[in-house]
């Protein structure tokens, strides 16, 4: 089974930064979390293999420390 490639991978992290800070300038926060969605549909369409998108989410998750509880 294919892992998540955790090493730079990028063939230019500063242009794809660049890329992705200009495609969120002058939008709204709502516009910029509909890009977000697309692009990181986009990205595991690519990637296609559920166990690498599982470790993705389950490492991605932890960086973001504990899951805060919404008030009722």
């Amino acid at each position: 089974m294919p892992r998540l490639e955790l090493n730079p991978n990028f063939t230019d992290p500063d242009a794809f930064y660049a890329a992705l800070t200009e495609a969120h300038r002058e939008r709204s926060e709502a516009e910029s979390e509909r890009i977000n969605a697309r692009l990181i549909l986009l990205l595991a369409n690519h990637v296609g293999d559920q166990g690498v998108l599982e470790e993705a989410l389950t490492i991605a998750a932890q960086a973001a420390g504990p899951a805060q509880q919404q008030p009722r």
